[in-house]
């Protein structure tokens, strides 16, 4: 390992304070890059780290646009921070399509957490990454636990249907929502619904009486998603975490003490019965998977033979003039010819 990855490492190990900071700044900078001379040496520090990181709790947060998803994640790490904690954020946002950046600059909307020495804010731009989540943002995740971060917040650009990534690599996922959202749950994607294990209903004391005939709804509609398509919630057992719904005020910081005991309840009980172990296995092996798809795309994309021919094939796709099934299997055999069969 090059001297100054070996200072990098020691520094991102070191004590908590400014040249760690800096220190993790500049290695999940590394993770970013596309350089292969940089993924190189990236992966040398990734597997440094990788021993201590996995220590902290990974909590996930969507929700649809002007839910207050950043309020919500400010008031809730100096929440955390006054309690002991050090504090995480990797914040997603979308990218813009002229210049690539960050277009909406969470660190400017989390002003306070950003400043407090507990807590580190990492905004990053999605990329038009599907899952609303940054490429690099798992392996971002390993650097902040392994500087000493116990509780790391991942929020993502929105709620699609491709917004349901952060819930395969965090160990509880919350969804928001607003007031009036019992009143159209149909405005309310069935598979992002599935996936919540708590749903948080902001902005309550705009309207409390709507917030809480939302939460009365959604109740309704987790106890049903549960008992047809995940019956290993059957509410009977006592032993396992069944989805709950909630309302606070993050503005206001109101109900924030319950959301955490909550939460905290998630994790003895999944702890306990072995299911966020088992929850984080799986997340690692569809790491790999993942990582190995984007790298034979990227091959793939890259390779001499098949950019040649890309352009033309893709045209003749888009015109009708070429099925794309067909096309496909002609780019593949370019980039890996199938060996003949044995006889």
């Amino acid at each position: 390992m090059p001297a100054a990855d070996a200072r990098l490492l020691s520094h991102v190990l070191g004590e908590p304070g400014a040249a760690q900071r800096r220190a993790v700044a500049k290695t999940i900078t590394l993770l970013e890059s596309t350089r292969p001379d940089h993924r190189e040496r990236a992966d040398a520090l990734l597997t440094q780290l990788l021993p201590y990181s996995g220590r902290s709790f990974r909590l996930g947060v969507s929700g649809v646009p002007g839910v207050g998803k950043s309020t919500f994640i400010e008031a809730l790490g100096l929440f955390l921070i006054g309690q002991g904690h050090r504090v995480a954020v990797l914040a997603i946002d979308p990218s813009s399509s002229v210049s690539g950046g960050s277009i909406l600059g969470d660190k400017t909307r989390m002003e306070r957490l950003s400043m407090h020495p507990q807590a580190y804010i990492r905004p990053s731009p999605s990329g038009g990454t599907l899952g609303g989540v940054a490429e690099k943002t798992r392996e971002a995740m390993l650097v902040c636990e392994a500087a000493g971060y116990d509780i790391v917040i991942v929020e993502t650009v929105g709620v699609g249907q491709s917004e349901t990534a952060v819930a395969g690599m965090t160990d509880l996922y919350v969804l928001l929502q607003l007031p009036n959202a019992g009143d159209d749950l149909q405005a309310i994607k069935k598979g992002v619904m599935e996936l919540a294990d708590l749903v948080v209903i902001n902005k309550a004391d705009l309207d409390p009486a709507a917030a809480t005939r939302a939460q009365a709804q959604i109740t309704s509609s987790l106890r049903l998603l549960s008992q047809h398509g995940r019956p290993d919630h059957a509410h009977h057992d006592e032993k396992m975490w069944h989805p709950q719904v909630m309302q606070l005020s993050a503005l206001k910081a109101e109900g924030l003490d319950r959301f955490w005991q909550a939460v905290s309840r998630y994790r003895e009980l999944q702890t306990a019965n072995g299911r966020l172990e088992a929850r984080r296995r799986r997340q690692a092996l569809a790491w790999m998977w993942d990582s190995v798809h984007a790298g034979l795309r990227h091959r793939f994309t890259h390779h001499p033979a098949v950019a040649a021919q890309l352009g033309r094939v893709t045209r003749e796709v888009e015109a009708g003039t070429l099925p794309a099934s067909t096309a496909a299997r002609r780019l593949l055999a370019l980039f890996a010819p199938e060996p003949p069969l044995a006889h």
